[in-house]
């Protein structure tokens, strides 16, 4: 698999660009058949081999705040990845709201599963691509996902060939969950056929609990290991509690680490 390397950022440090308290930043392409998709890596400095976190985001198109969610993973010591599935960021392809909001009822909830079968392709190559990487410890990979990217996370849980060890879903579904019977009921397959512990996390005034609800539930009926926390509202609205995921790092961050900690050590 061929793989360019772009820097961005200010300041050049060892051949690369250091960012925030002495990140490496990296913007990266690999191949998902004939599609060259970009990943956003973030590491400390140093030869490693690291732990790492994918982070599958959600289905927002500007990927920009990644880089400050990264900076508590890499103070951690972690690698933090976040592939860009098709049609995000940097990454080519068709848009997937764009290819949902031109469908209806049933058509648009077998569309949303299917949509996010193919993309779960692109999740696969860029962890693929990132336990090839020197500095990064493949035996100690993790995957932490906010609302579609919890989607994405929950669908590689039941894929042991994936390399995870453990898994965290941030508002998985939330806004989905209760308009899509497909959704539930893969997503529900999932949780039953999951090969690893998965830590449920959410703020309270999100859209729905339905999903975190439905899918601790499973996991617990077929004995598999997890955590639920519901977290007291974050800011004032829905959407406020919502991004909770990608802004609430200070009120996550002690109880996440301490999962990923016990699962990655």
């Amino acid at each position: 698999m061929g793989i360019r390397t772009i820097f961005f950022g200010v300041g050049l440090l060892a051949g690369c660009l250091a960012w925030g308290q002495g990140m490496v930043v990296q913007t990266v392409v690999y191949k998902n058949g004939d599609l060259e998709l970009r990943g956003f890596l973030y590491r400390p400095p140093g030869p490693g081999p690291f732990p790492a976190v994918v982070y599958n985001h959600g289905s927002e198109k500007n990927l920009a705040y990644i880089d400050r969610l990264a900076v508590p993973f890499v103070e951690r010591g972690y690698v933090f990845f976040a592939p860009n599935r098709r049609g995000h960021g940097r990454s080519p392809g068709p848009y997937i709201l764009d290819e949902l909001n031109r469908l209806r009822g049933a058509e648009w909830s077998q569309a949303l599963v299917r949509l996010h079968e193919e993309q779960l392709s692109d999740q696969l190559e860029g962890v693929a691509f990132l336990k090839a990487q020197p500095f990064v410890d493949a035996a100690r990979i993790g995957v932490f996902g906010w609302s579609f990217g919890g989607i994405q996370t929950m669908l590689a849980v039941e894929r042991a060939d994936a390399g995870y060890k453990a898994a965290v879903n941030c508002a998985g579904a939330a806004q989905t969950w209760n308009n899509s019977p497909e959704l539930r009921a893969r997503l529900s397959q999932a949780a039953r056929n999951a090969t690893m512990p998965v830590f449920f996390i959410q703020a309270q005034n999100d859209y729905s609990l339905s999903a975190l609800e439905a899918l601790s539930e499973e996991m617990r009926r077929a004995g598999k290991p997890f955590q639920a926390r519901v977290f007291p509202p974050f800011g004032t609205s829905n959407q406020d509690g919502h991004n909770f995921c990608a802004q609430g790092h200070q009120i996550w961050g002690p109880e996440v680490f301490a999962f990923l900690d016990a699962a990655l050590r």
